[in-house]
């Protein structure tokens, strides 16, 4: 009898094949006195030198596969092993307490890990998974033992773990490796991430559920819906064959796409943009066929490193994205840290609450030496492409005028060293703070663009962390006050001459799209594996017609009524 498992859908496709178990390796080691200190310190240092050198070489294997972005993953693994926290405590417990070398590591990793599991942020949190790869990696070389055999693979498989390893997810064969299924997890996780790079179906936070399923199993995995079915019937197994068959026709549907123009059925031209965090994203926005790039998330380049970029370095990334787009406008967002997003580097304040806290704007204003590199960057590479500048977390004018002042500035003080910048460089903001939802016919008048940037608008309007299980239910962008905000900042673009984009994970919402449309916005800017059906969904719309379906959207009462009345109607247009 079949047996049906929901999760997290964390990298969209169908796959049907036999389950893998990857047993995690739970063993504690022992501890065991020993009395030549320096020769077991010497045979940690061996063991890290050896994990180094595996890390190094899946790093290579990565760069090859994946690119820059993602190899940057396994540059943190490195540094991790020098971390004086991790391999000197280790050195010094050895000793102090005169112990086995397995013993000592596995103690003062387990208490790092202890500690980042414990903390409120998120990506801390899925941090320890990186400090438990390297470690098992270290002790699997003190006892002699291979780490992980998954390239070793050689049938049609779906993996079951608890969890995937970055390094373990970045080795599987693509040849028989079909997709996967983790216990815990999240889309932002690391082996979420680099499953959407390698296109491989996956379903993770499944639970204890797991351990429903054994090696030989027949799965069927749905990471669209988020679905895994354990031995399914003979009726199911077809079903699911041709829902498969009917998705891979799909995507090879949406490729005749790539060079359309993304216009409406009555005519309108919009913009679908898509959202990128390094260079190594460049080329499946140009092999989607963007219109242009409406979110560069340059935090990225910040993270995963010992120090800040350099000028010249930013400057370098920058440059190389403008010159790949051909002169399509690329939005790149200045310094978004915090909240969320740390750096090891950066001292910052300890606050109740970073989310509300010093964080993007707040913290360039204030680490102003910081904020005056990366304008020179990008000021300088300006002439190169089609560039706008937006400045993220904007909540009220003067920090509008003092981020606007700062770049003046520079712009001044490059002109006069002899460097040429732009003269038609645009300058923007996020909206993603209520205040400046409301106040966008102030702001507008000051811009010359707006972004919505949805993910943050609609937690501090619904006032839920969208992190958070408990309230979860509370994050609704369908719901008529996030419309009614959007609707204030697409007028008042309008009225005053501007655009109005959206780079939030709204954007390439299917549900809303359409009600979009009809608001006005004029950008959508989305992953770029959204940008094809965005395209298809945007050919069967007219932007007339669905003008008065958003007024009446804006007048319901609940996120449900309007997903009910959206999707009635797209099925009567269908």
């Amino acid at each position: 009898m079949s047996n049906l498992l929901k999760g997290v859908p964390a990298s969209p496709g169908i796959a049907i094949a036999k389950a893998y178990r990857l047993e995690p390796d739970e063993s504690v080691p022992q501890r065991k006195a020993v009395e030549d200190s320096a020769a077991e310190k010497q045979r940690l240092k061996e063991a890290v030198e050896a994990a180094k050198t595996d890390i190094d070489r899946i790093r290579e294997q990565t760069l090859e596969r994946l690119g820059p972005q993602k190899a940057e993953i396994f540059e943190a693994h490195l540094f991790l092993l020098d971390d004086p926290d991790l391999i000197d405590a280790a050195m010094d417990q050895i000793d102090s307490e005169g112990v086995n070398a397995e013993y000592a590591l596995y103690e003062v990793a387990s208490g790092i890990m202890e500690a980042l599991r414990s903390m409120d942020n998120e990506m801390l949190r899925e941090r320890a998974a990186d400090v438990k790869d390297i470690t098992g990696r270290v002790i699997s070389k003190l006892e002699g033992r291979e780490h992980s055999a998954l390239s070793e693979l050689s049938e049609e498989t779906i993996l079951v773990a608890k969890d995937l390893t970055p390094s373990d997810t970045a080795q599987l064969n693509l040849e028989f490796v079909r997709g996967f299924v983790t216990e815990i997890g999240s889309r932002t996780s690391h082996s979420a991430i680099m499953a959407r790079s390698l296109e491989l179906a996956a379903v993770v936070g499944i639970g204890n559920k797991t351990s429903e399923i054994r090696t030989g199993d027949t799965i069927i995995l749905d990471a669209t819906q988020g679905e895994v079915i354990v031995n399914p019937s003979n009726d199911q197994l077809e079903e699911y064959s041709l829902r498969k068959r009917e998705y891979e026709e799909h995507k090879i549907r949406m490729r005749s796409y790539v060079e359309r123009p993304s216009v409406t059925a009555d005519g309108v031209q919009v913009e679908l943009a898509s959202n990128i965090g390094g260079i190594d994203d460049l080329e499946k926005v140009l092999a989607n066929g963007a219109d242009a790039i409406g979110l560069f998330r340059t935090e990225f380049l910040y993270m995963g490193r010992s120090a800040f970029p350099s000028e010249e370095e930013q400057f370098t990334v920058y440059k190389h994205v403008l010159e790949k787009m051909k002169g399509k406008r690329v939005v790149i967002r200045t310094l978004d840290i915090g909240g969320d997003k740390e750096l090891s580097y950066l001292q910052l304040p300890k606050e109740m609450n970073p989310f509300l806290g010093l964080r993007a704007i707040r913290l360039c204003l204030d680490r102003e030496e910081l904020f005056r590199t990366q304008l020179r960057a990008l000021l300088r590479a300006s002439v190169h492409g089609k560039l706008a500048i937006m400045f993220p977390m904007i909540a009220v004018l003067s920090e509008l005028r003092e981020a606007k002042r700062i770049l003046e500035e520079e712009r001044v003080q490059l002109e006069q060293e002899g460097i040429a910048v732009s003269d038609t460089l645009e300058v923007g903001i996020m909206i993603e703070i209520p205040a400046a939802a409301l106040a966008a016919d102030i702001l507008a008048k000051e811009v010359d663009f707006f972004s919505i940037g949805t993910n943050d608008l609609i937690q501090y309007t619904m006032a839920a962390d969208r992190m958070n299980e408990l309230v979860s239910y509370l994050y609704q962008p369908h719901h008529p006050s996030i419309l009614r905000l959007v609707q204030l900042v697409i007028q008042a673009a309008e009225r005053h001459g501007k655009w109005a984009g959206m780079c939030g994970e709204m954007a390439g919402d299917s549900a809303a799209i359409p009600l979009l449309l009809g608001l006005g916005l004029h950008e959508f800017s989305m992953s770029a594996s959204s940008v094809l059906p965005a395209r298809e969904l945007v050919s069967r719309l007219s932007k007339h017609e669905w003008s008065g379906l958003a007024e009446q959207a804006l007048g319901m009462s609940s996120q449900q009524e309007v997903l009910d009345f959206v999707n009635q109607q797209l099925r009567s247009e269908a």
